[in-house]
């Protein structure tokens, strides 16, 4: 085999060298020369036209090849008899030999100018005899060459009539996914074939977001302890998705070795391309009863129809005619695919005539070769087109060409159980995995495992495989973790200098270990500090996780955060604590601002309804109360001092007036209950804003950080710092700190003194700051991440089993135990992490409580008014006068004393003057049980003023005073029956 990056001048030299000991070789043999025979074979029109077959005639496929290519033109010549060309075969064989093959087609081409070539069987030896067909334009049509590696879009007249290797990755894709394996193997044969289908298998792959964690060659010609030392290589890794391509000789050996060695139980997969599945039929049958159990494969889907029964019948007999030493001879999908490609041609060449067959012959130069004396055909061109545009439906389906090559068909999944392939599944490039090609799926593309019928994977298993195990025989799990000099609750290394050992605690190390210990199988690791060898840190968080990313070592666990950057190269598990970063800031001193502090617990609004209100209780009760109380008589100054006092002394239940009016009580009572709420919720706002200011943040948010100019603050090594960067802060503004003392420190000093104004970091590092100096500091939100995670390599089966895990370590009592044990204040501190607020009350608030009692007072007045009418009325508008006389009087009565009252029955009275509306009226002293008459007024016709029942007798329900006015004699007096008018 010459591969296509070897010169075509090196070729010519090797050519030299090799043509003719391989022509003679051929020429020993004797001219096999194949004339497909017809009925009318002897008919004189008839034209001959020269065609090459080279195929490996010592090998099955060879054999069964040229036989079924025998039979096609047979076939087709007498069903179509009057056709005017006829194939003439020119068979040479290649011997298994790459140089053999391109020597044989070197000869048709030059001696027997041949219009074109079947063959050859491999794609090894058809790397150079294409490059001879392109020289020649003669079209090599191969029926068996599958590899990738061989385009006809590079090499116009390279006929693939089978499908390209490429076209079963999106099947073999679509099986990784519906399992949901994300980690595999490739194991493939050492050559251009095996090599042809790697890149675009990977491609399809990657796509699948499943990684290909090794490349396993198998030399073709390896022996049986080679197969086993790789074999053993693989056991010792965690993968257990294994994809097979080679041909089957070399494949049988390797999953024959596989079943030796234990890897043919529980648990793995192998999955065989079509190299092996559609050739299973030339694998002994112990064989795959023995070594391939539960094994999937791709297998080209050949439509079962009665034409192909019919021409299997006929060609096992006529096969064993000729070849009566081969017993039970088998077809493969290799032979329908040499069938049709020979009609295909013996097509092309009866559409494109025979006219004109000869070819042009180059002037060759002085010590030229053979490559350089060979001519080039006429109608090659020609009959290029004629095949590009013929399409019939052959024994494996519909032939088409499509750039070259065979059209895409459907794939069958199959599922080797016995000694036989069991079908599955199919996959087609439209719908994906479908259970069976007759049931309509409208649907889009599928990868659903729902879709494939049950499989019996290897070891009799009906469980769908991991695709992974921790091997017992594997290596231990390298895992760093970080070496830090602050904020040693999370990661804590010790080291002792005298046994060079080191000692790793902390509250992530105590999660991962509680995560491991929840998976349902064992994981052996060593935690290794990432240090230098004096024991100090050997760098940043991101040199940590380079290390993982180049596969220096396994795993990262300590307190990483995950962030998106990081992602691209590893990946996390779920996070184990709160996401989120803040700011931690100093709070501000505002004793200035406390003098008006009083007046914020209530907004400007309710602080003017509440004065209103005060201001109409007080016109209420005066109203209800001055006409039969005497604290609220007296001078109009007095009246208005005494009803404001009263009114406003409710607020600290201060009053001392007595309310003698049914109705002033309902309103007093409904206002007290106002005035307690009002007090109440005042007193609480007030001491909550009390709190609030003492606790008010030097900073509110990042901008003004940003426009301050102050310096800020970082843990040395984390990701915050490329976080402020990118917040715009300069860096002669960065100071980082390593330990919540020195960060502490830096946040007292303040930024006018060296120090910082804020710090930046994750919420567990600024908790854990908090539970030290919560009266000090509080935290604000300023940036998103999700939290501390552990870290592992992309693809790393690991990842999805401890991300299960962690979710079971969180949700449980572990987690705050853990919590406890590292985190926890020692101080008396109060969680303070969350933000206080205090809004002043407003209006919105109590607008109900000043709806109730305006209207009880409003209903109050209303009831008053109309009792006061109704008993007044009749006097008033009984009199004579005017309308405004009328109303002066009513007015006048209003404001008066009203001496019918209960409370001025029972009352007595003071001697002296008393300025009532501008009227005088005598006072009456009065001693019960006297018989002295009263002194009069001199306005005796005020009879209110004598208190007398409904017969004129004194009442007897007056009391008597406890003393007598200063300057008025003490005297007892009989009060006669009089009637005073």
């Amino acid at each position: 085999m010459f591969p296509a990056r070897i010169s075509f001048d090196a070729e010519k030299l090797l050519f030299m060298t090799f043509s003719f000991f391989a022509i003679l070789t051929t020429f020993c043999e004797g001219p096999w020369v194949a004339v497909a025979q017809s009925s009318n074979s002897d008919n004189a029109t008839t034209i001959p036209v020269n065609v090459g077959v080279v195929l490996d005639l010592e090998k099955w496929v060879g054999k069964m090849g040229l036989s079924c290519i025998k039979m096609s033109l047979s076939d087709f010549y007498s069903s179509n008899p009057s056709y005017n060309t006829r194939l003439v075969l020119n068979v040479r064989d290649s011997k298994q030999d790459e140089v053999a093959a391109a020597a044989a087609a070197l000869d048709l081409i030059k001696n027997k100018q041949v219009q074109a070539i079947i063959g050859p069987e491999a794609s090894l030896q058809a790397d150079f005899i294409i490059d001879l067909g392109n020289k020649s334009h003669v079209p090599i049509i191969s029926f068996s060459a599958t590899s990738p590696s061989l385009s006809s879009i590079r090499s116009p007249y390279f006929i693939r009539a089978t499908q390209n290797d490429s076209s079963q990755v999106n099947a073999i894709s679509a099986v990784i996914q519906a399992f949901g394996w994300k980690e595999l193997v490739l194991i493939y044969v050492d050559n251009q074939f095996g090599e042809g289908i790697i890149p675009s298998l990977a491609d399809a792959l990657e796509e699948a977001d499943t990684q290909v964690s090794y490349r396993s060659l198998i030399s073709p010609s390896a022996t049986d302890d080679q197969i086993l030392q790789e074999l053993y290589k693989l056991m010792t890794m965690q993968t257990r998705v294994f994809i097979v391509h080679m041909l089957p000789a070399l494949g049988s050996r390797l999953l024959a070795k596989a079943k030796e060695v234990g890897m043919m139980s529980e648990g793995y997969v192998w999955i065989l391309t079509n190299g092996i599945t559609d050739l299973l039929s030339s694998v002994d049958s112990s064989v795959v009863a023995s070594s391939m159990q539960g094994v999937l494969g791709i297998k080209t889907y050949i439509p079962d129809t009665p034409n192909l029964h019919n021409f299997m019948v006929r060609w096992k007999m006529k096969f064993q005619q000729d070849n009566p030493s081969i017993l039970n001879p088998t077809l493969n999908i290799f032979g329908y695919r040499a069938y049709d490609a020979a009609r295909a041609l013996a097509m092309a060449v009866e559409e494109m005539g025979a006219a004109n067959s000869t070819f042009q012959m180059l002037k060759a130069s002085t010590g030229a070769t053979d490559l350089d004396n060979i001519g080039i055909s006429q109608n090659g061109n020609k009959l290029l087109q004629e095949l590009a545009t013929t399409t019939f439906t052959g024994l494996a389906g519909n032939f088409g060409l499509v750039d070259g090559q065979l059209e895409s068909s459907a794939f069958q999944i199959v599922n080797i159980n016995g000694n036989a392939a069991r079908g599955i599944g199919f996959w087609t490039l439209d719908n994906g995995l479908q259970r069976d090609l007759s049931s309509v799926n409208t649907s889009k593309y599928s990868t659903l495992k729902s879709n494939l019928r049950s499989i019996i994977w290897p070891g009799d298993s009906t469980s769908i495989p991991k695709g992974w195990e921790i091997p017992t025989n594997g290596k231990r799990l390298k895992i760093l973790v970080p070496v830090k000099n602050g904020f040693n609750q999370f990661v804590k290394v010790t080291r002792d200098r005298s046994t060079n050992t080191s000692q790793v605690t902390g509250y992530c190390i105590d999660i991962f270990q509680a995560v491991i210990e929840k998976l349902p199988y064992s994981v052996a690791y060593d935690l290794i500090p990432f240090a230098l060898p004096n024991g100090s840190s050997a760098g940043s968080y991101n040199d940590m996780i380079d290390q993982v990313f180049y596969q220096n070592y396994d795993a990262v666990v300590g307190d990483t955060t995950i962030i998106a950057n990081r992602s691209l190269y590893v990946d996390f598990t779920l996070p184990y604590t709160e996401s989120g970063g803040a700011m931690l800031v100093p709070y501000k001193d505002n004793t200035s601002k406390k003098a008006w502090v009083f007046l914020k617990p209530l907004t400007w609004g309710l602080w003017l309804t509440t004065v209103c209100f005060f201001v109409f209780i007080a016109l209420v009760v005066w109203t209800l109360e001055h006409r039969i109380n005497e604290d609220f008589r007296g001078p109009a100054t007095h009246q208005v001092g005494t009803s404001f006092w009263f009114s406003f002394s409710t607020m600290v239940f201060a009053q001392r007036e007595k309310v003698l009016s049914n109705l002033a009580r309902f309103v007093v009572i409904v206002w007290v209950f106002v005035v307690l709420i009002l007090t109440q919720s005042y007193t609480a706002s007030l001491s909550s804003l009390l709190v609030v200011q003492n606790l008010q943040p030097t900073m509110t948010d990042v901008d003004q950080l940003l426009k301050s100019g102050k310096n800020v603050g970082y843990q040395h090594g984390s990701f915050a710092y490329g976080m402020l960067k990118q917040m715009k802060f300069d860096d002669s503004r960065l100071i980082s700190y390593q330990s919540p003392e020195e960060c502490d420190a830096l946040l007292s000093n303040g930024s006018a003194k060296g120090g910082i104004a804020a710090a930046f970091h994750e919420v567990p590092y600024l908790k854990l700051i908090l539970s030290e100096y919560c009266n000090k500091y509080t935290m604000i939100p300023a940036f998103k991440t999700a939290g501390f995670g552990f870290v592992f390599p992309k693809g790393s089966p690991l990842v999805p089993d401890i991300s299960r895990a962690i979710l079971n370590v969180t949700e449980g009592l572990q987690m705050t135990e853990i919590e406890n044990a590292w985190l926890t204040s020692k101080t008396n501190c109060q969680n303070s992490n969350s933000s206080v607020s205090s809004d002043s009350l407003g209006l919105d608030s109590f607008w109900v409580l000043f709806l109730i009692a305006g209207a009880a007072a409003i209903s109050a007045l209303l009831i008053f008014m109309v009792m006061f009418i109704k008993r007044n009325w009749q006097e008033v508008t009984s009199s004579s006068g005017s309308l405004w006389e009328k109303t002066v009087e009513l007015g006048r009565r209003f404001y008066q004393r009203d001496a019918n009252s209960h409370n001025f029955r029972k009352g007595r009275f003071r001697d002296g003057v008393m300025n009532d509306g501008g009227n005088e009226i005598a006072g009456v002293e009065t001693l019960e049980n006297t018989h002295f008459p009263p002194i009069l007024s001199s306005d005796s016709s005020q009879n209110n003023d004598v208190l007398t029942n409904e017969q004129g007798t004194p009442s007897t329900e007056q009391g008597l005073p406890d003393r007598v006015e200063e300057g008025c004699p003490q005297r007892a007096v009989d009060v006669e029956l009089t009637n005073v008018n």
